[in-house]
């Protein structure tokens, strides 16, 4: 049995709209740890090594609270970091000291450490499949 064109066209596209919308999913971020009520909890979403703490392929700010959720949504299969930080003073960056410490909260995904500096984007990476949650302590 021969189906009409328009009907296999429109069944194609069908499915290639629902195979679309199956590879979106969503990043939640429980960030515990802010210090205080005060400001907002800032976190930027990065989707490869050469974009790491450069160029975020999204951000997200709540205001500030013992537990804050941070919603990443509609993100394609694949690999993610999350670098993030309490701006307590509301001034849009990370504040540090003069000998360049940070004095507010900060922390990556897979709440990932450095040495002398920041994570590198391996060690931070979330390998996202589906919807996730995740949890990342500040300090």
């Amino acid at each position: 049995m021969r189906f009409p064109r328009c009907f296999t066209l429109a069944g194609a596209l069908g499915l290639t709209l629902l195979a679309a919308s199956a590879s979106a999913h969503d990043l939640t971020v429980e960030v515990l740890g802010a210090r205080s009520d005060k400001g907002t909890v800032d976190g930027a979403l990065y989707a490869d090594a050469a974009s790491w703490l450069k160029t975020p392929r999204t951000g997200e700010r709540q205001p500030a609270a013992a537990r804050v959720l941070l919603v990443y949504r509609d993100l394609p299969t694949g690999r993610y970091a999350l670098s993030l930080f309490h701006d307590e003073n509301g001034n849009g960056k990370l504040d540090s000291n003069v000998a360049g410490i940070p004095t507010e909260r900060y922390g990556f995904s897979r709440d990932a450490r450095g040495r002398m500096g920041a994570p590198d984007f391996d060690a931070a990476a979330i390998d996202l499949q589906g919807d996730t949650t995740v949890t990342v302590h500040l300090r």
